[in-house]
């Protein structure tokens, strides 16, 4: 199997269960509107339902923060919201009836999460609040919702980057909604978290990991078809020497025929190919 027989959002749904283990918890909100929903929404579902039909089959998935293990197949459509009709009637193991229920974030029982925002910068900061001086925005966006708890107390976070441009992509944040490695795992711990943190940023160009204890970026792997140098012009923060990086590992056979017979055969969570 190639990369030629996959798409990029499948890809990425592949690449992101092969990082998922067996018996973990994971979370995962929604997003509305088109590239934000497939990223935040469409592709964290598919890798975690993925991932349960192959590796990972205790996996408890929890979406949007109160349904656990839903039949994803009764959907016929990406919820527009925590409280979307559709979800009030999807079949799942449970409902919470509060928030986060038996999912209580200060004892790290979330192993991960997934969350998107409009500006990453080089350390692993995150903003989904505003871009511009805060005191007088160009643009204000949907807040930090769930972002800091995500990026203090989850046990990893996996952000979700729809757009990988200069604009993305930058030195420093013009708002901090959830916090990366300032300082690295010491700066971290200084700031009275001890643990947690990004450890993947996955783009249309890239998947970024960390040097955690130096607080910085490091390209993991580079998608089939994206230059090298013309990843490094769409990010506004050097990504150093990239002529060892590898090409993100595309999906083997069984795992392209489950996720596309079983996961995703109607193209709900994933544009189908």
């Amino acid at each position: 199997m190639t990369a030629a027989h996959c798409t990029l959002h499948e890809l990425l749904a592949v690449t992101i269960a092969r990082t998922i283990q067996d018996g973990e918890v994971g979370f995962t909100g929604l997003a509305t509107g088109g590239p934000a929903a497939l990223y935040a929404t469409g592709i964290p579902l598919a890798a975690m339902e993925l991932a349960r039909r192959t590796h990972a089959p205790n996996l408890t998935l929890v979406l949007a923060g109160w349904l656990i293990n839903p039949n994803l197949q009764e959907l016929t459509a990406l919820p527009a919201a925590e409280f979307d009709p559709a979800l009030l009637r999807l079949s799942c193991e449970s409902q919470l009836m509060d928030y986060p229920g038996q999912y209580a974030l200060r004892r790290g029982d979330i192993d991960f999460g997934f969350s998107a925002g409009v500006q990453v910068d080089v350390e692993g900061n995150l903003n989904s609040v505003c871009v511009g001086d805060p005191a007088r925005p160009k643009v204000r966006l949907v807040g930090p919702i769930l972002i800091p708890e995500h990026m203090a107390v989850f046990g990893r976070e996996v952000i979700m980057m729809p757009h990988h441009e200069h604009r993305n992509f930058v030195q420093h944040v013009d708002y901090v909604a959830g916090v990366g490695y300032p300082g690295g795992s010491a700066g971290r711990a200084k700031l009275g978290l001890p643990h947690g943190g990004p450890e993947l940023v996955v783009t249309p160009k890239c998947i970024f990991g960390f040097d955690k204890a130096a607080g910085r970026a490091v390209v993991r792997s580079i998608h089939p078809g994206v230059r090298a140098d013309a990843l490094q012009e769409a990010t506004g923060f050097d990504l150093g020497d990239l002529r060892d990086v590898p090409q993100t590992v595309p999906p083997t056979r069984e795992e392209l025929e489950i996720l596309r017979r079983e996961v995703n055969p109607r193209g709900v969570l994933l544009p189908l190919p």
